[in-house]
């Protein structure tokens, strides 16, 4: 081979090589793209089963305690905060501050234990998978917060032996959005769908009866509408791979759908967002929303 023909030869090998790596790279991207992804949806369906299992158990009852039912007096079992995230070691809700990410919400659920103590029978679970027996009242609190890294998770907090404490439930969470239907005839069917804000706003409009303090508290609990809660709207927006479409920075999400998005999008933090605010200056990732309806069983109050 002359010189020029060594030359012609080693450009054109190189090429191809340059071409195989390319395509190396590009299908390399594509895989671990491909992965985020279904990792994404397996974290999605996870998440939703989790809390959908937490909701139906705030429907269940210690019929060997309470033989005839429920006690009227005694505090809902579902209760929720809009736009507010949770104090980890502090009890239950309480002091919840305002410093929820992307508007998020939080649903906590309590619920009776079952069996003995120590361990209980193991039929009842909070949501990080510990039992709970027939002497303590179990906790399942869902938020949204950060983690030491900066990234954002679904958390699950819960009351431990003697102190209260949180674990990741789920990672890459954009936001976590919660809606109540409203049984107000308790014919089992819900009338309307509300946010946290609104069930605690109609408690205010009540006439509480009693002359003390404690007595009010006491009808309070009697005719909260959180008893009338006959189901549970979860959505949840998880992020995966980044975008690199053009289209994607302009995106928009409804976690409760377009409907809702344009009624109470304003008025309700956290139910519409735009991708443009959530990625800032970084690439645009691609989002999905992840939504359920929990339907709580038929239960008298």
């Amino acid at each position: 081979m002359t010189i020029a023909e060594l030359l012609v030869a080693m450009t054109i090998g190189l090429g191809v090589l340059l071409a195989a790596g390319s395509l190396f790279i590009w299908a390399n991207r594509a895989f671990a793209a491909q992965v985020e992804t279904a990792a994404m949806d397996d974290a999605g369906r996870y998440a939703l089963e989790v809390i959908a299992r937490a909701v139906r158990q705030s429907a269940s009852v210690d019929w060997e305690r309470n033989s005839g039912g429920p006690d009227p007096a005694a505090p809902a079992q579902l209760a929720g905060l809009d736009a507010r995230g949770v104090d980890r070691t502090g009890f239950a809700i309480d002091n919840a501050p305002a410093n929820a990410i992307h508007g998020s919400d939080v649903l906590a659920v309590r619920f009776p234990g079952t069996g003995m103590p120590p361990s209980g029978d193991g039929t009842t679970l909070d949501c990080a998978g510990f039992t709970v027996h027939r002497d303590e009242e179990g906790w399942s609190i869902f938020y949204v917060a950060r983690n030491p890294q900066g990234e954002v998770e679904l958390r699950c907090k819960y009351r431990g032996t003697g102190a209260w404490s949180a674990d990741a439930v789920i990672g890459a969470v954009d936001g976590f959005q919660v809606l109540y239907g409203l049984d107000a005839d308790t014919d089992g069917t819900p009338e309307r769908y509300v946010n946290a804000s609104a069930l605690a706003g109609l408690d205010a409009g009540l006439a509480l009866a009693g002359a003390t303090a404690a007595e009010r508290d006491a009808d309070l609990r009697r005719r909260t509408h959180w008893k009338k809660v006959a189901s549970v709207r979860v959505a949840l927006l998880l992020h995966g791979p980044a975008s690199r479409l053009q289209t994607a920075q302009d995106a928009s999400y409804d976690l409760f759908g377009r409907d809702y998005g344009d009624m109470a999008g304003e008025d309700d933090a956290g139910t519409r967002l735009d991708e443009a605010d959530l990625s800032g200056s970084e690439l645009p990732r691609y989002r999905k929303v992840f939504g359920t309806t929990i339907a709580l069983p038929a239960r008298s109050h």
